[in-house]
């Protein structure tokens, strides 16, 4: 029999390496389809509940594997479900291949049935590479350099395939003109900035009196290199929301996330700070940076059009940051005058753990969303992979989970999409099958789609030699981060035909599939709720009822602040009251170390 275009599209990715391929059928790509039955289904095709969900799922698998993500979409309607997570890919720079199918050749331009402009439709989301295929003898170039592409900008990457050419007989490029072969490899690189930049990096760091370092995920190759410029520099180290798992938290001088969702002691680090150096991150909010003039820095990054634009550093290294970072140490002052600065940031962090305990401690109706992460914090495992969703719960996921060496983490960094918790799990499970997984999930990002995606645990929990995948909701009726926003930003009182949410029983419907489901009502349920979801012998959803008066206070609010937004929303809004009393409980508690009020 001889080997169709979609035959070798198959082989071609089990080639490069690819296992799973996250998709939903459609009529677009029923002749691949075809071939991945006549394939044995290797790799593995894992069916989402929509296209979308592919896409993020993907996203999760190459975040969680250091492997490229593959998704697969039938043409018109299923290509444009794949669109917002193939941003997500984009934005927090992730190796994903889409593969599309397209209407027959012969249809094409005549308006016909699911036919649109796919090139079009990518041409930004996957704008470092996109291509359709119109003659089996563009493959496998097409194919390798999408691939390769996605590797080595860390974007996604698209290709089409018109219905009718994946039913084609393959046949390789001729040596031939105009043909163009191809090849499979891609050997490993790395980039390091030049002496005389690192001389001058080395000249602004050993001049710091007060320095501070900030890490997002392109440090995580680097926590080594990171541990010990921190320790040589008397450095703070914070941490953008994607550099989560880069660094233990418990390192004393970590002082955990930045930004709106972060940590006080991050805010303090920025803003007294004498000079900034930044690894691997492209943190946007220059307003929790350094103030313009007040500190050095220098910045490494391995994207030379990512360096330079958030804040005016004086170097800017262009490099891999475990090879830039190994030739930069070396340079520094062994001996430092003084230990005050790194004191007072130590000092810092463990008054702040201390704060966030008795927050989570505070009593509310009928559960701190905040003590629901707390009381998972010791219990994680040391292999623990955890997804947080967008919305309140990223606050608790940022401020109260305790990152030790091994545990993996991450979230829709840029794109802050809602939507992605659970599929990223899902993704990590294909990954990595022998570790627990947990998504943390509030409400409205469960009933936009993570319910669905329940499904597709229940259809793969046997494959996962590790078959622990918790779910856990923060179910407060409320599109809690929104409502927050409203009254913080504009000082508008919570509206309720945009912001109240049905309650829903996530519990019973999990139950429904054949997965263990529990929900908590009350406070002293919650550890065992916990425990009992990291003993299950499967999927596992967990739902706390939580109360939607507690505040996600901004590490920068002031107890001014805190009074000028209450007085601002107290009239008119639905929850005052409790917004009101839960607001001053929690924020108190930085002004009263000691107290349990």
């Amino acid at each position: 029999m001889s080997t169709k275009v979609s035959d070798h599209i198959l082989e071609r990715l089990r080639e490069w390496g690819v296992d799973h391929v996250f998709g939903y059928p459609g009529d677009g790509i029923n002749g691949l389809l075809a071939a991945w039955g006549r394939a044995g289904n290797q790799p593995r095709f894992v069916q989402s509940r929509h296209e979308e969900m592919s896409a993020f799922e993907a996203v999760g698998y190459a975040k969680f594997s250091g492997r490229i993500g593959v998704c697969a979409a039938t043409s018109g309607p299923g290509a444009i479900h794949l669109l917002n997570g193939l941003y997500d890919a984009k934005l927090d720079h992730v190796p994903v291949l889409a593969i599309v199918g397209q209407t027959h050749r012969t249809a094409m331009g005549g308006s016909y049935q699911q036919e649109v402009d796919l090139h079009t439709l990518f041409k930004d989301v996957a704008s470092e590479f996109v291509e359709t295929v119109t003659v089996p003898e563009q493959l496998p170039n097409v194919l390798d350099r999408a691939i390769r592409t996605a590797y080595a900008r860390r974007c996604p990457t698209a290709i089409i395939i018109p219905g009718d050419v994946q039913e084609l007989d393959y046949s390789a490029p001729t040596h031939e003109f105009k043909m163009v072969p191809s090849s499979l490899d891609r050997s490993a690189w790395t980039a390091v900035p030049s002496a005389e930049s690192l001389e001058r990096a080395a000249e602004i760091l050993n001049s710091a009196a007060r320095p501070a370092i900030l890490i997002g995920q392109g440090a995580a190759g680097a926590r080594a290199e990171v541990e010990r410029i921190a320790e040589l520099l008397g450095a703070g180290v914070a941490k953008a929301l994607l550099g989560k798992d880069a660094l233990s938290d418990e390192l004393p001088y970590v002082t955990g996330s930045i930004g709106l969702l972060g940590t006080r002691p991050s805010y303090e680090l920025m803003r007294d700070c004498d000079t900034l150096l930044t690894i691997g991150s492209s943190f946007p909010y220059t307003q929790f940076l350094p103030e313009f003039g007040k500190a050095r820095g220098v910045q490494i990054d391995i994207d030379p059009h990512m360096v330079g634009m958030r804040y005016p550093y004086e170097v800017n290294l262009v490099g891999d940051a475990k090879a830039t970072l190994q030739r930069l140490i070396p340079m520094l002052d062994v001996e430092r005058d003084g230990r005050d600065w790194y004191d007072s940031v130590c000092a810092n962090v463990t008054r702040w753990r201390e704060v966030m305990e008795r927050r989570a401690r505070q009593s509310a109706d009928p559960i701190n969303p905040e003590y629901v992460a707390h009381a998972l914090d010791p219990l994680l495992p040391d292999n623990a992979i955890v997804t947080s969703d967008s919305g309140s719960t990223a606050n608790w996921y940022a401020r109260h989970l305790t990152m030790r060496p091994g545990m993996r983490s991450s979230l829709s960094g840029t794109l802050a999409t809602m939507g992605p918790g659970v599929p990223y799990a899902i993704g990590a499970k294909f990954a990595h099958p022998d570790r627990p997984a947990i998504a943390l999930v509030g409400d409205g990002a469960m009933q936009m789609n993570g319910m669905a995606e329940l499904i597709t645990a229940a259809k793969y929990r046997e494959l996962w030699e590790d078959p622990r995948l918790i779910v856990a909701i923060w179910n407060n009726h409320d599109l809690n981060q929104v409502t927050w926003e409203m009254r913080a930003m504009e000082g508008a009182p919570s509206f309720l035909p945009s912001q109240q949410l049905p309650d829903v029983q996530y519990a019973a419907f999990a139950r429904s599939l054949g997965l263990t489901g529990i929900r908590v009502e009350k406070p002293e349920d919650v550890e065992a709720a916990w425990q009992a979801g990291l003993q299950a012998d499967g999927p596992a959803v967990l739902e706390f009822l939580t109360d939607p008066a507690v505040p996600p206070i901004p590490p920068h609010a002031t107890w001014e602040q805190m009074e000028a937004t209450a007085a601002a929303i107290l009239k008119g809004d639905a929850d005052r009251g409790s917004m009101v009393k839960q607001g001053f409980k929690a924020k108190v508690q930085e002004f009263l170390p000691g107290r349990e009020k």
